[in-house]
């Protein structure tokens, strides 16, 4: 084991996520999805660039797919494309973007991939494998169904991510209104767990500005991202929301006049 790797970070199924909930977030999601999903795609782009630029020939699973923007892009660039994701909501709304030429439609969970090993030249999942319960079982499997001299390509959300949001509620009450996310260090345990042992990853802070918290918690609403982890689902009041909203003017930029939402972004290529 890596020296650098922290024993007490082994263990990173602390929590039971409940798929059957988040499939159900984000279905219901699907239809304004893309209004609120600015970052998601810049998180994609990055990812999406590091692929060449004409992937003719090739085939490429989009795992995670969501409403279809990213395997549009890689079909436009002449692969044929699997367009996968938890959701059949959000299959659709991929089916309505994409249509049948050269994108095929699986619904499934990325820890369990209905694929035969070997099947793909690519593997490409941008802001997907955080809902996970543990890292090194879906790279696993995308590795699988890789074919070997392939690519796995992948980003997720690292511990710091939402921390303004998360300290805002820190101050209202004690209950779970942002995930928790795993740290660099638990990233690479689950890279050598699943025996990715070539790789390269880019660690960019992303910040999200807004003119409110309401405005972010409404982006986090709309892209179905409001299922968390260990919390009961219910609805958060007026009241509390006013708080929030309050307890976040702290980390308002005087220059710009702006709130900052920051993400701690992995970016992860894999090659097999």
């Amino acid at each position: 084991m890596n020296p650098a790797l922290r024993v007490d970070e082994l263990d990173m199924d602390v929590s039971y996520i409940d798929k059957n909930a988040i499939a159900e977030a984000f279905g219901k999601a699907a239809l304004g999805y893309d209004q609120h999903a600015a970052f998601q795609r810049d998180v994609g782009t990055r990812l999406i660039n590091q692929l060449p630029s004409d992937l003719s020939s090739y085939r490429i699973l989009d795992v995670g797919c969501g409403t279809g923007y990213f395997s549009q892009q890689l079909r436009d660039r002449g692969a044929e494309v699997v367009a996968f994701d938890l959701s059949r909501a959000m299959l659709q709304q991929a089916k309505n973007r994409c249509g049948e030429e050269r994108v095929h439609y699986q619904q499934g969970d990325a820890e369990q991939l209905p694929f035969a090993d070997n099947q793909f030249d690519y593997v490409f999942s941008s802001l997907a494998l955080q809902w996970c319960q543990d890292l090194a079982v879906p790279l696993r499997e995308m590795r699988r169904v890789t074919k070997p001299g392939g690519q796995l390509l992948f980003s997720t959300l690292l511990d710091g991510s939402l921390r303004e949001l998360k300290q805002a509620w820190a101050k209202i009450d004690t209950y779970q209104h942002v995930n928790d996310f795993i740290s660099l260090n638990q990233v690479n345990i689950a890279l050598a767990q699943s025996h990715c042992h070539t790789h390269h990853l880019d660690l960019p802070a992303i910040v999200v500005w807004y003119d409110s918290a309401l405005g972010l918690m409404r982006d986090l609403k709309g892209i179905g991202a409001n299922y968390v982890v260990g919390r009961s689902q219910g609805l958060t009041s007026r009241h509390s929301l006013r708080q929030l909203e309050r307890e976040y003017q702290i980390f308002r930029q005087e220059h710009q006049g702006l709130l900052p939402a920051t993400y701690q972004v992995c970016l992860g290529i894999i090659n097999l």
